[in-house]
């Protein structure tokens, strides 16, 4: 346990920080399980549904530091291109 008050006060910001960080991140696996569950059934429609709130999800979090946006555009990518690979053609 630190003893100085500046180093006392980061490990209450690194400890703030982490359950911030825990939970948005639980939020976006869930999201893009949600969409691979989807994905998976081959149902396209809820798979679009799914896929535009882990859109969401994800942005946020890059909207609050938790996600670099080069990974969220990457992530978001993985989950269009599965996505595309079920949905009916035109």
């Amino acid at each position: 346990m630190p003893n100085i008050k500046s180093a006392i006060k980061r490990v209450a910001v690194a400890e703030r920080n982490r359950v911030r960080n825990r939970f948005w991140k639980s939020n976006m696996r869930t999201a893009r399980t949600k969409v691979e569950e989807a994905i998976d059934e081959s149902k396209p429609a809820e798979a679009a549904t799914a896929l535009h709130q882990a859109y969401s999800m994800i942005d946020k979090a890059v909207a609050k530091g938790i996600l670099h946006k080069n990974a969220a555009n990457r992530r978001k990518s993985r989950m269009a291109k599965k996505l595309s690979a079920i949905a009916p053609k035109k």
